[in-house]
């Protein structure tokens, strides 16, 4: 079973857009497929899908100890695809105890001798049992898109799943354990001055056996990253500047999985309670979803290595294919509006949506210079 965990560092990004729309294509191809929403403070992927609201969820599952979690899994009208809906009803579900995180580990495991690819889409944030459960796969995808606080909150996310990774290791009492602990505190409480290449040769040298573990452990995670909600091709820029960042500070390769442009058509499928690779298979959107499916479905799921010439590879392919797509979404609006599917009204719409996105682009570029700002004068005062 493919284990196929959907993150992102923040939400609105549409990562549950691509986690239903990946579970479509792969469910087409014959995949046997699970979708499984655990975003629990904000479940909503059964919209996507275009199911009812479920009247039973992990919630019911995990404060219900009579309920049977086979109870909870819904048969969509979608063939090969079943679904695990989440909760919303429930207080506090969101934030998962160690113990309600290792029982459902253990039940979404259970599946793999009648499920071929367990499709899971996680709640924004680092919350331990988000980072725990994305990291059931040295593969998972991580979705981000071209704004500034989506990229940063995208490293931030790959950087405290590396040390929740680390803690899981490094047991407590170790010699390991114990430096973490202290440069941690010497960090304030949090990782953002601590850089994995720089930390590791510390803890080789006062507990080798912790080091050698960590690292058999981080050279088989290369998660995936899933640029969405580009406007043009020089968006996919933000994908290098997460690599650099992950490459340099946290020691750890990632793969560029494919780049998604904004599609207006996306509401209009919401509205319509179907998936956009439903709605509309034709569409830029859609053939995005679909070209993502097949290089997972390509690649080998056991084998954890990847090589920096694939890695290159990756990267430059996105990029090429964001430039074919940016020509294809031009032709297709086009040809959307000769239709008369859209109208005038829905491209002046659309034109609109664009500037305040760039509005708000242009706020968080000014709000982060004048943090900078800051953060450079307060430096050399020291």
């Amino acid at each position: 079973m493919r284990i196929i965990p959907v993150a992102s560092g923040k939400g609105g990004v549409g990562k549950s857009l691509i986690a239903a729309n990946l579970g479509v294509a792969f469910a087409q191809s014959g995949k046997k497929v699970l979708l499984v929403d655990l975003d629990l403070g904000a479940s909503n992927l059964h919209l996507v899908i275009g199911h009812q609201a479920p009247k039973t969820g992990i919630g019911t599952f995990l404060n219900d100890t009579k309920t049977e979690f086979s109870n909870v899994i819904v048969e969509t009208d979608i063939r090969n695809l079943r679904f695990i809906p989440g909760d919303t009803e429930i207080p506090g579900l969101a934030n998962l105890k160690a113990s309600q995180r290792n029982i459902l580990i253990r039940k979404l495991l259970s599946f793999e001798n009648d499920t071929d690819i367990l499709l899971i889409d996680l709640g924004a944030g680092t919350h331990q049992s988000i980072l725990d459960f994305f990291l059931l796969s040295g593969q998972g995808i991580v979705v981000t898109a071209p704004a500034v606080t989506a990229v940063l909150n995208a490293y931030v996310f790959l950087k405290n799943t590396v040390f929740r990774m680390m803690y899981t290791i490094f047991a407590p009492g170790t010699k390991a354990y114990d430096y973490l602990e202290k440069v941690k505190k010497e960090g304030n409480g949090g990782y953002q001055r601590l850089y994995i290449p720089k930390i590791l040769p510390e803890i080789k040298q006062i507990d080798n056996a912790s080091y050698e573990s960590f690292v058999d452990h981080l050279n088989r995670l290369h998660p995936r990253l899933v640029t969405n909600m580009i406007e043009n091709p020089k968006d996919v820029d933000v994908a290098m500047k997460i690599r650099r960042s992950c490459e340099e500070y946290l020691g750890i390769k990632i793969e560029h999985l494919g780049i998604i442009y904004r599609d207006s058509l996306q509401d209009i499928s919401l509205a319509s309670r179907l998936p956009i690779t439903l709605y509309k298979p034709s569409s830029v959107l859609s053939q995005a979803i679909y070209r993502i499916a097949d290089k997972i479905l390509q690649s080998d799921e056991v084998r954890f290595s990847i090589t920096d010439k694939e890695i290159n590879e990756s990267f430059l392919e996105t990029g090429a294919e964001a430039v074919v797509d940016f020509e294809s979404k031009l032709e297709y609006m086009e040809d959307l509006l000769h239709s008369g599917v859209l109208s005038h009204g829905d491209l002046i719409e659309t034109v609109k949506t664009q500037q305040l996105e760039i509005n708000k682009l242009k706020k968080e570029n000014n709000f982060l210079k004048t943090k900078l700002a800051k953060a450079l004068k307060q430096g050399f005062k020291v």
